[in-house]
């Protein structure tokens, strides 16, 4: 039997087949050994909920790379459709002072800061790396949740941030 070898996708074809699809909006930051730090991520995602794990991708050249490499703990904050100004300065070269002087913080279990007013936050132990390309995979373990907060969802779809109406439904099983 032969093979066929299937040339690449080209990395320009995929970024745009990428920005086609829409994503929850959310700063990672840690804290630790390796110092504070933070950045905007879409590449969020649940991966078990027993125990409750999430997945987190970073470039390994952006600026918040060392930190999170050196620190065992991060949060997941996502954003409301209020807070893409923030969402902008953690993405971009802001230096790391100037970003989280942007906003208010508090901490939870792991110490990683909770940005104060996001719609959710889920505070992680790191428990496991895997390089993949340009990229870490983290799996995260989550430890604490924060109260959640208000408002409309931010979402990055089409290289530009929307917001989205959010309705939580009760589950199926819930009491009437």
């Amino acid at each position: 039997m032969t093979e066929t070898t299937t040339p690449p996708v080209e990395p320009g074809a995929f970024r745009e087949a990428m920005a086609h699809l829409a994503s929850s909006v959310h700063l990672v930051t840690t804290d630790g050994p390796g110092g504070r730090a933070g950045f905007t991520a879409s590449s969020v995602c649940s991966v078990s909920d027993a125990p409750p794990t999430l997945l987190v991708c970073i470039n390994r050249g952006s600026s918040a790379y060392a930190a999170m490499s050196a620190n065992t703990v991060l949060c997941v904050n996502t954003l409301s459709g209020e807070q893409a100004g923030i969402a902008g300065a953690f993405g971009g070269r802001t230096p790391m002072d100037e970003r989280f002087a942007a906003a208010a913080w508090g901490r939870l279990a792991t110490g990683a800061p909770v940005l104060e007013g996001a719609l959710t936050a889920f505070d992680c132990r790191i428990v496991g790396r895997h390089a993949v390309g340009s990229h870490d995979v983290l799996f995260c373990e989550v430890v604490d949740l924060a109260e959640p907060g208000g408002g409309q969802g931010l979402v990055y779809a089409g290289r530009r941030y929307h917001t989205l109406p959010v309705t939580v439904v009760p589950p199926h099983d819930a009491a009437a």
